[in-house]
């Protein structure tokens, strides 16, 4: 028993490495991962296809052997864990003090459409399809790229969208198509009225 209870603690409790070594391959990740994802661009951070999903659940497979090593045991992970927070943290607190140097590292939002028109050259540097955009304007309640003014691709990935308001001669388009809609739509009530009392007059 007391065998049993040894190889338990010294599995889950013992570090399988030293924990300099846990803490320098833990910053190393860290700092993988924040070059890499920000040269892959903003797209990578919130529009997700496919193809996006699996490389990063392959890449978070793989820089967790890179973080761990060969140590599978309980605190090992805890403290691993531990350090990617405690490291997270640190850098987020000392960004927020330098914004210029937060804005060095994010980048800028980047306007997709501006004035209703969809600039076609930074959807290909962005790898954004004309789809992808639609569909995130859907979720946003705007039913076609028609309908928005502007499109913004955020530093965190995500897409908001600016409606499009009507100008005046539109507004006045839509009143009289509205207006013609609701003429018809009394024609036709008045047009079964009628066909009603012809079919209820008796034969001549």
């Amino acid at each position: 028993m007391h065998d049993i209870w040894h190889s338990i603690w010294q599995n889950m409790f013992q570090f399988g490495a030293p924990w300099e070594e846990k803490i320098l391959r833990t910053v190393g990740v860290y700092v993988f991962l924040l070059i890499g994802l920000r040269l892959a661009g903003k797209r990578e951070l919130g529009q997700l296809n496919a193809f996006d999903l699996v490389v990063l659940l392959v890449l978070s497979n793989t820089l967790q052997n890179a973080i761990i090593g060969n140590d599978n045991s309980l605190a090992g992970g805890v403290f691993g864990a531990t350090v990617l927070l405690v490291l997270n943290y640190a850098v987020v607190r000392f960004l927020y003090r330098h914004p210029a140097l937060d804005r060095l590292i994010e980048g800028d939002p980047d306007v997709l459409i501006r004035k209703g028109q969809v600039m076609e050259q930074r959807l290909e540097r962005e790898l954004i399809t004309k789809e992808q955009l639609e569909a995130a304007a859907r979720r946003q309640g705007i039913e076609s790229l028609d309908g928005v003014d502007t499109c913004r691709l955020e530093t965190g990935g995500a897409l908001t969208f600016i409606a499009r308001t009507p100008s005046g001669d539109e507004e006045r388009h839509g009143i009289i198509l509205a207006k013609l809609a609701e003429i018809e739509a009394r024609q036709s009530a008045i047009s079964r009225q009628v066909s009603g009392l012809a079919d209820r007059l008796p034969p001549p």
